[in-house]
């Protein structure tokens, strides 16, 4: 086993953590109080080449392992969990699926354009009807030949106003259930498409989360992603590795909670010393330690592992179990130890408590997550 990061990997990291504190902390609490969405940070993301770090070089991608990008998620995701998300979709699920299913034709269209942050992915499973239970779509792409026409309604999708593509997941045959689902790549701006209100949420308040309405929307056959009924292995699959990101967003998180705890506790006074060096607080520090570098080898593990193109389902939900409970624990810590100062937004670790939460929900909630760890221990 070698622990050790690459000189580019390090790098990547550097990039990252600059970035974020350059760019993402500057704002960050206004743009959570107002939701608003980090519009020309991404852009810089996308310049930066954050917005397709995996993605083969001759598709605009930076070419990257997925180490890095655990590493540039945690980073990023320790000051503006908005951004991350962002980043995250863009990565995990929009491009890498693209990359590993669409055709040639789809990635020049479509893949390349995504890569460079140019423009932004959405990908759209969950409906009203449709949150864990993925294969009860009620979402249809009736097949007429050389179109299929889509109508229904999709939730809670992030990027649901800033896209351009969406990846919509729609039941064409519904006697075939979920052999009947299908893949297809929407353009904005396609007649019938209609973005629905913007969800006002708990947390990742800068991250713009829309329904959105399909009403006889011509998508043609040239959009959908692999053959007819593929859609949602192809969904199942790519959230498979999109697990890894989320989880990554966790642990970046709390680690960013960590950080403020460890800062305030050196420079806060309690009955005549620093708070750090009061024993509670230590042992409260200790467990935060110890919990976010449990997470981390687990966030890697799985990285490693669908680097060297083995099993890492198993893996993958373990990081995601594991470090979005423990994202919920540090922060709560976190606003503990910064008492009275930690309930008020501009010591940031409120934020990050209730950015915390929606790891445990989006992308496979923490009883998906346990369902496909014993799954993979039992088979």
């Amino acid at each position: 086993m070698n622990f050790q990061l690459t000189e580019e990997h390090l790098a990547v990291q550097q990039a990252a953590r600059d970035f974020a504190n350059n760019e993402l902390l500057p704002g960050v609490i206004e743009r959570d109080t107002e939701q608003k969405f980090p519009k020309e940070q991404v852009k810089k993301m996308g310049e930066l080449g954050f917005m397709g770090m995996m993605v083969d070089t001759r598709y605009n991608g930076g070419g990257m392992d997925t180490i890095s990008y655990v590493l540039a998620m945690e980073e990023i995701s320790k000051i503006d969990a908005s951004a991350s998300v962002c980043m995250s979709v863009n990565n995990s699920l929009v491009c890498w699926g693209l990359e590993k299913f669409g055709t040639e034709e789809q990635k020049e269209k479509y893949l390349k354009r995504l890569a460079t942050g140019e423009v932004i992915g959405a990908f759209c499973l969950s409906e009203p009807e449709a949150g864990s239970d993925a294969t009860s779509q009620r979402t249809t792409a009736e097949d007429k030949g050389d179109y299929y026409l889509l109508n229904g309604t999709k939730n809670w999708i992030t990027n649901g106003n800033s896209a351009s593509i969406y990846i919509v997941i729609a039941q064409t045959d519904i006697t075939k259930k979920h052999k009947g689902i299908n893949a297809l790549i929407v353009d904005k701006g396609m007649p019938g498409f209609v973005v629905g209100k913007k969800e006002d949420k708990m947390g990742i308040r800068g991250s713009d989360t829309h329904s959105l309405m399909f009403t006889d929307v011509k998508v043609p056959k040239a959009n959908r992603i692999g053959d007819d009924g593929f859609g949602f292995t192809f969904a199942m699959t790519t959230l498979n590795g999109g697990r890894i990101g989320i989880a990554s967003q966790a642990l970046g998180i709390a680690a960013g909670a960590y950080e403020l705890a460890v800062k305030y506790s050196k420079e806060r006074k309690a009955f005549g010393k620093a708070l750090a060096e009061h024993q509670a607080i230590q042992f409260k520090l200790a467990d935060m330690a110890t919990k976010i570098d449990a997470a981390r080898l687990l966030v890697h593990q799985a990285a490693w592992l669908k680097d060297q193109k083995k099993d890492f389902v198993k893996a993958a939900a373990m990081a995601k179990l594991y470090a979005s409970q423990i994202a919920q624990d540090v922060t709560t810590e976190a606003v503990q130890i910064h008492g009275g100062y930690g309930y008020v937004k501009e010591f940031h670790v409120e934020r990050l408590m209730r950015d915390a939460k929606i790891t445990q929900i989006y992308e496979g909630t923490t009883e998906i997550q346990k369902m496909v760890i014993s799954r993979e221990l039992l088979k």
